[in-house]
């Protein structure tokens, strides 16, 4: 089936939301789609819900990119089909989004007190779907809505990095925390385009014996090199291979023109289905 597994809606740092997402994927011809906005699954359900009004045969499946920090190195960990009412996933989405609150009000802080940019918290909340995850991309908008900066590039080059006077690093939870969880919640942990963790390899390993089924492969700004890289690693070490877009906004410049227009093999549903029914056996 004809998919992409990497999407984000106005949930997290996306710009539209899941209906819209829905409508797009069937105009690219998608059949199946996972929703994955970071820290958050609020999408799934309005999607699903909107999908009922129409009479195509297309899948939505459930997903979540959660955000972790390890040894400086940005880790992020795709989730599929996990069972989002355990109490342990409940929780982890918990301390993400109470993670996301305090970073973005100390940066406010900071910002107001070091550089006189006052920017109030409801002006960045406001930027996300109710309940949704808010994050830097909100920050940096905010703070070029502010008159801060001339543009949202500018804001990060400024303010949204580490070594910036005013950022604050938001305190996540491990990437072996997040594996754990997701494997323990029924769910298929697979570690998000890795082509930026110089120890992505010796990671990949670690996070294993958390859990970790598969490789995200397939991405954007992963070149058929790296595809194949990745591939064959997952294949050396017994993982499945996933992919999508990973799209946020039709923004030609970072290559996001549409859903789907990231090449994804049909075979991966099939291989995503497999090891879901694989996983459910092995658990009894």
């Amino acid at each position: 089936m004809k998919g992409d597994y990497h999407i984000h809606t106005y949930y997290s740092d996306g710009v539209f939301s899941p209906e819209k997402i829905v409508d797009l994927a069937l105009e690219a011809g998608l059949q199946v789609i996972a929703l994955t906005d970071h820290d958050n699954v609020l999408s799934y359900n309005a999607a699903v819900e909107y999908l009922k009004t129409k009479e195509v045969n297309f899948k939505i499946i459930q997903g979540i990119e959660v955000n972790t920090l390890y040894k400086g190195y940005e880790v992020h960990i795709l989730g599929y089909f996990p069972d989002v009412t355990k109490s342990d996933f409940k929780n982890l989405l918990s301390i993400q989004q109470n993670a996301r609150i305090v970073q973005t009000k100390e940066i406010l802080r900071l910002l107001a007190k070091k550089e006189g940019i006052k920017i109030a918290f409801e002006d960045v909340k406001n930027m996300v779907a109710e309940g949704g995850s808010i994050g830097r991309p909100h920050i940096a908008k905010a703070i070029t809505n502010a008159g801060g900066t001339g543009n949202v590039m500018e804001a990060y080059s400024k303010y949204i990095h580490r070594a910036s006077p005013v950022y604050v690093e938001r305190k996540t939870v491990s990437p072996f925390d997040a594996v754990e969880v997701i494997y323990d919640s029924g769910g298929i942990p697979v570690i998000a385009h890795p082509y930026d963790i110089d120890i992505a390899e010796k990671l990949i390993k670690e996070l294993m014996n958390c859990g970790l089924r598969g490789i995200e492969a397939y991405h954007r700004k992963h070149s058929p090199a790296l595809v194949e890289y990745f591939s064959s690693m997952a294949e050396n070490l017994g993982l499945i291979v996933t992919g999508g877009s990973d799209f946020h906004a039709p923004n030609i410049m970072n290559g996001q023109i549409i859903l789907g227009k990231n090449f994804v093999p049909d075979w991966i549903y099939d291989t995503l289905i497999n090891e879901k029914k694989n996983l459910d056996l092995s658990r009894g």
